[in-house]
């Protein structure tokens, strides 16, 4: 791995260095590091600072330096960017050693169950609705108005033992800007999509039953697998057929999977061209839907997306049946639709889940990577594909 992290192009980080005040780290030294805690699922700054004390394999990495938590958590902050642009890197030395081919892409998560949903770094205990966020507020103003009080009092006896004023201040304080803060920025969101009942016409301001999470306001409450419910994100990653490599990554707010495979698939096709173009989208049932098709045709990539749940144990009549006719003059979904149902479309799809339920079952399983954390969704987008 060190052999891999030196033959990286690192100036882009090396060259913002000033060559004033103390000594820095390389930044080879703070990326192997951090490469290699991500690989071993050792993720936390803390952790890896004391890595490089107690794991024979960190302390070979960090040339048996040890870089505390705050210098490599302020390194991983400051080359998020950077960093997202080595994987790129990482893709063309695959490639170069006929590790990596671009050919035929799998958008999908095990069982068929779309992206994966990776926790929030907040609890959904955090979350509010609007209407009890405006009781919390009220109550809220009232407690302030309380603690001034006794601190302008000049008998201190009724203050109890053991209270901070100013302590007690500032919680509050910063828990009504944190709320005051969140309502307005729901406030400037609009529209929503339409259920099963007739419209109703459209109102100002959130509802009273909208949410808002004060650790993490960005993340939102998601179902996820196993059942219940939790603050999260939903993550999605694109992976090469064969290699197995992640090309793509995308992380949103929104629960369905069907709007995020245009902008995993525009993700891939702004790769480097010397990495070549993929040919086949293969993706399962939630990514279905007539415009995905057609995004998906003009890029110029052939899309397998399943229209309906499949059963994973198919008879020997149904794996082996002769492929339909073509219909005359398809559209282009009907165009796909039987494609999937010919032997070759039968023997791609049969990749669409292979290719990505090992890789999410590295990562969320022998990793142990399940939960974000910081709080910033462009921050986590920046590290998507870390």
């Amino acid at each position: 791995m060190v052999e891999v992290i030196d033959s990286l192009d690192l100036r882009a980080m090396s060259g913002s260095y000033r060559g004033s005040g103390s000594a820095s780290y390389h930044p080879a030294l703070l990326l192997g590091i951090l490469v290699y805690g991500y690989a071993t699922g050792v993720m936390s700054s803390r952790k890896l600072e004391r890595a490089t004390y107690d794991s024979v394999a960190f302390r070979f990495i960090a040339a048996n330096e040890h870089p505390d938590h705050d210098t490599i958590a302020a390194f991983r902050r400051r080359f998020a960017k950077n960093i997202e642009g080595l994987f790129v890197q990482v893709l063309m030395m695959a490639r170069t050693m006929g590790m990596f081919e671009i050919g035929t892409i799998a958008l999908a998560c095990p069982r068929e169950g779309g992206g994966t949903k990776i926790h929030a770094n907040a609890s959904r205990h955090s979350a509010l609705s609007y209407q009890h966020a405006g009781k919390i507020e009220k109550q809220l103003k009232q407690e302030v108005a309380d603690l001034l009080a006794k601190a302008e009092a000049a008998d201190q006896a009724d203050i109890p033992d053991g209270m901070s004023i100013p302590h007690e201040l500032a919680l509050r304080e910063n828990r009504l800007a944190k709320i005051v803060e969140a309502r307005a920025a729901k406030e400037k969101a609009t529209g929503r999509k339409p259920g099963g009942k007739p419209a109703a016409p459209p109102v100002e301001g959130p509802r009273p039953t909208d949410q808002f999470n004060l650790t993490d306001e960005e993340s939102r409450i998601m179902p996820v697998a196993g059942g219940g419910f939790d603050q999260c994100y939903n993550a999605q990653a694109a992976v090469a057929a064969g290699s197995m490599l992640v090309v793509a990554t995308d992380v949103s707010q929104a629960p369905n999977d069907k709007q995020r495979l245009a902008p995993t698939l525009d993700k891939m096709m702004d790769l480097p061209a010397v990495l070549g173009t993929p040919e086949t989208l293969l993706a399962d049932s939630g990514y279905f839907g007539e415009a995905n098709v057609k995004h998906c045709l003009d890029a110029g990539v052939a899309p397998l997306i399943a229209a309906g749940r499949q059963s994973h144990h198919l008879s020997l009549a149904e794996r082996f049946a002769a492929a339909p006719e073509a219909p005359a003059n398809p559209t282009p979904v009907e165009a796909m639709k039987h494609r999937l149902a010919t032997p070759e479309g039968k023997k791609l799809c049969g990749l669409r889940n292979q290719t990505p339920e090992p890789v999410f079952g590295i990562i969320k399983s022998v990793l142990g990577f399940r939960q974000f954390r910081c709080a910033e969704l462009r921050k986590r987008m920046a590290n998507g594909t870390s």
